[in-house]
């Protein structure tokens, strides 16, 4: 299925969409960068106008505040007022203004969920939100009572137990198909989280435990019966009364995008060059943690600048590509790869890279939609990178290869700048080598004059061209990832080839 972006924001032809090829960001005025907005919010200048104090705000005052010169937006029932971080906005100050007034946190999901907004308008904050309660009619049962009495029978639930060394916390997901990629534990001074990812749904069992464990665990899944249990070692062979006490997400069955971030600090185990600005970062899970990305998802890396959280999304991918193609590469579940561009004036990614071995940085669980089902009846397979885009593909690859038996052809079309930003170049060639079914094309923007590949940015002309199905009436899936124009300009070249929704997925985080 096509996973693109809602169109409403941001919209097209907005500051925020740049030019093909560009970031998704608006030049910013000088003295408009983050570190500049951060100094600013511990100046402690009145950035809210109220002079520190916090009001509850009706929905009639909100409204009330729909200017450049007098923006209040409201995410999560909080009110803030924007007025201040308009010109440091990367996105540019139209995108903030489709929420001036109102409520913008569907907005704010759409294109960046992950964004600490607490810390970076921690001091806009104007109040909360006064909602008026509404009663329903005497009689009527509310949406969750009805959803509540229908889904009874397919909501998960869990049961603990114990021995004298052991404390077994057991999930009966009532769902087939259970494997390691859909269990998520963490345990973390005797807080126990454990996460069981169901299509678009999570359950979560989350408590302060009784008493003290080791800190290593099992994870034992029953795949056909759809039972996990995570299996914890007592410190002291004392029997517990209780499990714990549960914290406020616990025993909850929600969608995934309703589920808060966790984190877990990881920390860096090695660091190797890729290209001339790319390095592959390689973190190290707590042994407190069972955790495996599936394809085509991506991790959030969180770092603590100039006293405030910033964060960005990266698809973690596999340390290599392997060339024997029996068995697919199995992930250890203790290391996470990120291959990740280092900008000379990137404030993330600079901090990143003067990261020191044994250092620790907070790593989020998976978010993404792309499901192996879409792969597994494909013939024909066509991924479109640009850049570091290149990352979802490679696990993506892995799984085709090995898994996928009746696939005929899968091509990889690379586009970059230049030669020298052309990731794993080596590997790719050999790769093709050594795989009859597998070819790679390197399409190039700015390349040197004996450069003989491909030379352009993509387009419908090229797509058709470099694009051919095995045969009439393949099943064919296209895979595309880069910069928000990239993706959005080739979705669209696609759809006027003739490609349907089903036939494409577009990687977005």
């Amino acid at each position: 299925m096509l996973n693109v972006p809602p169109q409403a924001f941001p919209a097209p032809g907005s500051q925020q969409r740049v030019a093909a090829g560009g970031r998704t960001k608006v030049p910013l005025k000088p003295g408009r960068s983050l570190m500049d907005w951060i100094r600013l919010t511990k100046s402690g200048k009145d950035l809210t106008g109220l002079k520190g104090r916090l009001i509850e705000v009706t929905e009639d005052e909100l409204a009330k505040h729909n200017k450049k010169e007098d923006c209040w937006i409201c995410i999560r029932g909080l009110v803030y007022n924007v007025t201040p971080y308009m010109e440091y906005h990367p996105g540019g100050e139209d995108e903030l203004m489709k929420a001036a007034g109102a409520d913008g946190t569907d907005l704010f999901d759409q294109v960046h969920r992950w964004v600490n907004y607490e810390s970076m308008l921690k001091e806009c904050l104007v109040g909360r939100m006064a909602f008026k309660p509404i009663a329903a009619p005497k009689g009527m049962l509310s949406e969750r009572e009805v959803l509540g009495a229908s889904a009874r029978d397919t909501t998960p639930s869990y049961d603990w137990f114990q021995t004298d060394d052991m404390i077994t916390v057991v999930i009966y997901t009532k769902q087939k198909g259970m494997n390691a990629e859909l269990v998520i534990v963490d345990c973390q001074d005797r807080r126990l989280r454990g996460e069981i990812i169901l299509d678009d749904h999570s359950y979560l069992v989350e408590v302060d435990l009784d008493r003290e464990v080791q800190g290593d665990f099992a994870v034992n899944i029953g795949e056909k019966v759809g039972k996990v249990e995570i299996i914890l070692k007592k410190k002291d062979r004392i029997q517990w009364k209780v499990l714990g006490l549960p914290l406020e997400s616990h025993n909850t069955f929600i969608r995934r995008t309703e589920r808060g971030l966790f984190y877990r600090k990881c920390k860096l185990v090695s660091k190797t060059e890729v290209t001339h600005d790319t390095k592959l970062f390689c973190f190290m899970l707590p042994k407190s943690t069972h955790l495996q990305v599936p394809i085509g998802q991506h991790v959030y890396l969180k770092q603590i600048i100039a006293g405030t959280e910033v964060v960005k999304p990266y698809t973690p991918l596999l340390p290599f590509l392997p060339l024997d193609f029996k068995e697919p590469f199995c992930q250890d579940g203790v290391h996470i790869y990120l291959m990740i561009k280092i900008y000379s004036c990137g404030l993330f990614t600079q901090a990143l890279d003067h990261l020191q071995i044994g250092d620790d940085i907070s790593v989020s669980s998976p978010e993404g939609n792309f499901k192996k089902s879409q792969v597994e009846a494909v013939e024909d397979l066509f991924l479109l990178a640009a850049g570091t885009g290149f990352t979802p593909m490679v696990k993506l690859l892995n799984f085709a290869l090995t898994k996928v038996d009746c696939l005929r052809t899968v091509k990889l079309i690379f586009f970059n700048k230049k030669e020298d930003d052309i990731l794993w170049r080596n590997q790719l060639e050999q790769l093709a080598l050594r795989d009859e079914r597998f070819e790679v094309q390197f399409i190039l923007s700015e390349p040197a004059e004996d450069w003989v590949g491909k030379r352009g940015k993509i387009s419908s002309a090229l797509l058709s061209e470099c694009m051919k199905r095995s045969k009439k009436d393949s099943k064919v899936l296209i895979c595309i990832c880069g910069p928000t124009p990239f993706t959005e300009q080739g979705i669209q070249y696609l759809q006027d080839l003739g490609y349907s929704q089903e036939e494409m997925h577009a990687f977005t985080a």
